[in-house]
């Protein structure tokens, strides 16, 4: 019946854990009151932006700009072969250090290495050939490989600040979407010969100071700073605001070369890449666009060629 106390389960057994409960124990209220705002993922510890933000700290602050950073860096390239490392010491180009395997068969070519070691006070580095195919990838090396440190790239301010530091009217070359590194280093090579203070890269989609330019450069990549720009149009138009005419080779321009009037004058000549020659964007930031005459029947210069031709004009016109 309703209300039996003598009915089985109907009295809580003495001796259980649960016992009568009066009030939650102020459970309930600190439970609405909330732990507070929820921290920021970089604060959180062991969380991916967090950590993130943590290496960030530790590599330090970056120059922000569009012009680029100064002295960023490319990364290591690693260079294999006899032929190869024969031709890169015979260029002068810059060596982090050089790798011979053990017991290796001479040949002239490695007795030229050795010997530029020597004369050139180069780290020379013994090694088993499982550790030289390992550093090339294992690449076709014949027992010989050489490093080369990270290309130290100037920032674009400091190439007009050195030619007016030396009370010279700046002359810059840029590159725009120039892809073929021996490109690049014909335009380096022609820069150094016809008096540039410099010349200036995009950060992204186009060649940089590998092995091959150094290589086509003959040298003159050791003489000629190159600047890195992350933003090519913006580039200019800070050189514009500077007080440098700029001026673009294109095949249809408004006048030959030779007949532009500014060519004595604070100068930035631009040049395009192979094939699709300047930007849009970086033609619309030129002050004047020129053109080279060539015979019909080619359709185009490559960009060291090209380069070579304009500043031949340029150092006439200012001699």
């Amino acid at each position: 019946m309703p209300g039996n106390s003598r009915r089985r389960g109907a009295v809580r057994k003495p001796g259980t854990k649960k016992g009568m409960q009066v009030g939650s124990g102020g459970q309930r209220r600190r439970g609405l009151e909330g732990k507070g705002p929820t921290p920021r993922a970089e604060d959180r510890t062991g969380h991916p932006a967090a950590r993130k933000a943590a290496k960030k700290k530790q590599q330090g602050p970056k120059r922000s700009g569009g012009a680029g950073a100064r002295g960023r860096a490319a990364s290591a390239e690693t260079v294999a072969g006899r032929n190869a490392v024969v031709e890169a010491l015979r260029a002068e180009v810059p060596v982090k250090a050089l790798y011979v395997a053990e017991r290796i068969d001479s040949d002239s070519r490695v007795r030229e290495v050795l010997r530029a070691a020597s004369e050139r006070g180069l780290p020379l580095l013994e090694t088993p050939r499982a550790e030289l195919d390992r550093l090339t990838g294992d690449a076709v090396h014949q027992g010989v490989a050489l490093t080369m440190p990270p290309y130290e790239y100037s920032h674009p301010d400091e190439l007009v600040e050195s030619a007016y530091d030396a009370a010279e009217a700046p002359l810059i070359v840029a590159v725009d979407g120039v892809t073929d590194p021996r490109n690049l280093g014909s335009v380096v090579r022609s820069a150094a010969a016809f008096g540039a203070h410099g010349v200036v890269v995009p950060e992204r989609r186009s060649a940089g100071m590998t092995v091959g330019a150094w290589k086509t450069s003959a040298g003159a990549a050791a003489r000629t700073p190159v600047a890195r720009a992350t933003n090519v149009a913006r580039t200019l138009r800070a050189y514009h605001d500077a007080g440098l005419f700029v001026v673009g080779l294109d095949g249809a321009g408004e006048i030959d070369v030779a007949d532009a009037a500014v060519l004595d004058q604070p100068l930035c000549l631009v040049v395009g890449g192979e094939g699709a020659g300047m930007s849009r964007v970086v033609t619309q930031s030129c002050d004047l666009v020129a053109r080279i005459p060539i015979a019909r029947e080619v359709e185009s210069l490559n960009a060291g060629v090209a380069a070579g031709v304009a500043l031949y004009e340029i150092a006439r016109a200012r001699r």
